[in-house]
C-alpha cells in the first residue's frame, strides 16, 4: 500500500501545519475515555514499510484476495469503468504503491483508452514514487498525483475538467470506519461526483472468524509492530516517551457485527509525556487503535443506495472472501 523515500517522508514531517495537527490529534485522543488514536498516522516510512511486510504475511488474505480479481478480470474491469469510451479521470483515494491498480491501468493504455490517473494519497512520499516510477514502467500514462486529504483532494479533482470522474477506493479502506461512517463516507463521495461517474469500491466480506483474526494477529508479530510503531512515531516526531514494551497488541473479532478491531493495552500503571502534555495510563486500560469492518454483499448493496449509487457489477476472487464492486453515480 505504501512504502516509499524515507528522505521525502521526513521532509513532509517538518511541515509546522502538519506536526502541530498530528500533535492535537495525539493529545485529543489519548485525553479521550476511551482513549484512541488515529489510524491514518500508521503510514510514516517505518509504518508504510511494516505494512508492506503485513501484506505479504501468510495469514494476511485481503491483499491476495484482491490482486487475484485484478489480475485475472482485469479485462472485465476496465470494459466496465471504460463504458462508452469517453475520456474519464481514473481518481484513487489512498494509492499506495498502486500495485493492484496497474493491472488496470496498463490494461487501458494497451487499449487506448483515453484517461487520466489521479492517485489521491496523504503520504507525500507515496505521490513522489508514483509520479516518478509510472511513467518509467507505465510509459505512456498521463498521472496526476494529489497529496492531502481525501475529500480536499477529490474536491480539486472533481473541479479540474468536465470529464467523467471514476474513483477508486481499494484494499477494503472502508473496512477502516464504523459502518455509519463507512456509509457517511461513501455518500460524502457520491457529493463530489455528478451523475454518471462511478465508484469501483475494494470490501472485504465476512468469512470465518478464525481466518480473519488470524490476519490481524499473524504469527510472525507484523501486526503488532505495526500499531507499536505509532507510539514510536509519536516519540519521534512529537517528543514522546513511550516504551513500547510496555503495551501489548491486543485484536478481537465479533462475527455478528463484522467488526475487527486492534487496541494496546496497558502492561502498567506509567505516566507518558507527549510534548508539555501528561498522559496517565492505568493498567489494563487500553488504546483504541484501529477497525478493519466486514460486511455482507447486502450490507455493501444496502450502503451504495443509501449513498444515491446503483450497484452495477461485482467482482470476486475464488474463495469469496473478498468483493470489487462497481457503482454507478445515479
Amino acid at each position: 500500500m505504501k512504502n516509499m523515500d524515507t528522505t521525502i517522508a521526513q521532509a513532509e514531517l517538518s511541515s509546522p501545519s502538519k506536526t502541530n495537527q498530528f500533535f492535537d490529534d495525539v493529545i485529543n485522543g489519548l485525553n479521550a475515555t476511551p482513549k484512541y488514536l488515529n489510524s491514518k498516522y500508521f503510514y510514516d516510512a517505518n509504518g508504510d514499510k511494516l505494512f508492506q511486510d503485513l501484506m505479504n504475511c501468510e495469514e494476511y488474505y485481503p491483499t491476495n484476495c484482491e490482486l487475484e480479481i485484478f489480475s485475472e478480470k482485469t479485462a472485465d474491469i476496465c470494459k466496465a469503468i471504460i463504458g462508452n469510451g469517453d475520456a474519464f479521470e481514473l481518481i484513487e483515494l489512498g494509492a499506495g504503491d498502486a500495485t493492484k491498480s496497474s493491472y488496470l491501468l496498463k490494461y487501458l493504455l494497451d487499449n487506448e483508452a483515453s484517461f487520466t490517473y489521479l492517485p489521491i494519497d496523504i503520504s507525500s512520499n507515496v505521490i513522489s514514487y508514483l509520479n516518478i516510477t509510472l511513467p518509467v514502467t507505465l510509459p505512456g500514462i498521463q498521472i496526476k498525483g494529489l497529496n492531502g486529504e481525501y475529500f480536499d483532494m477529490l474536491t480539486r479533482a472533481a473541479s479540474a475538467s468536465n470529464k467523467r470522474k471514476v474513483v477508486m477506493f481499494l484494499g477494503s479502506n472502508i473496512g477502516n470506519m464504523p459502518v455509519h461512517e463507512a456509509e457517511q463516507f461513501c455518500a460524502e463521495v457520491r457529493n463530489h461526483l455528478s451523475a454518471g461517474d462511478m465508484l469501483l469500491i475494494g470490501i472485504d466480506l465476512k468469512k470465518n472468524p478464525k481466518t480473519v483474526l488470524a490476519a490481524y494477529n499473524d504469527k510472525e508479530g507484523i501486526t503488532k509492530r505495526f500499531n507499536l510503531n505509532l507510539l514510536e512515531r509519536i516519540n519521534r516526531e512529537l517528543g514522546g516517551n513511550f516504551d513500547a514494551s510496555q503495551f501489548e497488541h491486543y485484536p478481537t473479532y465479533d462475527p455478528e457485527t463484522g467488526a475487527c478491531k486492534s487496541y494496546l493495552v496497558s502492561l502498567a500503571d506509567q505516566d507518558v509525556k507527549v510534548g508539555g502534555e501528561t498522559i496517565s495510563f492505568k493498567k489494563d486500560e487500553y488504546i483504541f487503535m484501529e477497525i478493519s469492518q466486514k460486511f455482507t454483499i447486502a450490507q455493501t448493496e444496502q450502503m451504495a443506495k443509501k449513498a444515491k449509487f446503483k450497484p452495477l457489477n461485482q467482482f470476486y476472487d475464488s474463495k469469496k472472501w473478498f468483493v470489487d464492486a462497481i457503482w454507478l453515480a445515479e
